[in-house]
């Protein structure tokens, strides 16, 4: 159970960083040898963070759903809709090549992409429905363990005219209906993944919960893509000390 619980702190602080929350639980579930396949726990784990995001933002989820704000739920639609098609197939490849030192090779190279995308910051003037678009294909594209989810959807979202506020909003409200269908999905195809790994997604909850606040401030004044090529790195390294030497 304890490799559980840190798991879930893991996933409850990493996951509000543009930083792979994915990545780093799958390669820590490796290290601590869960039976469960990295990929789908670490998709599966996005459970308690969603449910902080819903609780977060409560009134932003109300006026979505009473349709009073219809923008916001026009953008939710597409996103999760461009999301789903581009990331159902992409899932299905890495999880069966996302393995030991294909994982850490892996997510180094996605690392260093999203160090990339977090680095620039340019603007076209897309409108909401683009950037639905553009942030949901992303989103997608996530589903490779060590591309930030959150940074890549700050990339995207960051195209258009909305403020920092709105895409930092935006970028997590977003994950929480395609997060919804993924579990879903994995929780038909294997019934134990949430009896296993419930301590998991309770304190992912409730880290993610306490943490949100602070590092939704934090996030706007670190450059976090120095983090981010710095660890796809070290991966890298890791990757080819193991497969040198067999460890």
């Amino acid at each position: 159970m304890l490799e559980y619980l840190i798991l879930g702190i893991i996933q409850g602080v990493f996951e509000w960083i543009p930083i792979s929350s994915e990545g780093v639980v799958a390669l820590a579930s490796q290290f601590f040898g869960v039976v469960h396949n990295p990929v789908d726990l670490a998709i599966f784990l996005h459970a308690g963070t969603t449910l902080a995001v819903l609780v977060y933002f409560w009134r932003d989820w109300i006026d979505v759903v009473t349709l009073r704000n219809r923008k916001l739920l026009k953008f939710l639609v597409i996103a999760t809709v461009v999301s789903l098609v581009v990331g159902f197939p992409v899932y299905k490849v890495v999880r069966n090549i996302a393995i030991g030192s294909g994982l850490l090779f892996l997510m180094g190279l996605a690392l260093l992409v999203t160090g990339i995308l977090q680095s620039k910051r340019l603007s076209f003037g897309f409108n909401l429905s683009k950037l639905a678009v553009v942030a949901g294909a992303l989103q997608g594209l996530a589903s490779i363990p060590g591309l930030s989810r959150s940074g890549s959807t700050i990339f995207g979202l960051s195209l258009g005219e909305l403020d920092p506020h709105q895409i930092l909003k935006y970028s997590y409200m977003m994950s929480v209906p395609v997060i919804i269908t993924a579990d879903v999905y994995l929780i038909l195809q294997d019934h134990t993944l949430a009896l296993d790994s419930w301590p998991a997604l309770i304190t992912s909850f409730v880290v993610g919960i306490v943490s949100l606040h602070l590092l939704l401030n934090l996030s706007k004044k670190v450059k976090f893509s120095i983090f981010a090529f710095a660890f796809g790195i070290l991966c890298i390294l890791g990757a080819l000390v193991s497969l040198f030497t067999g460890v």
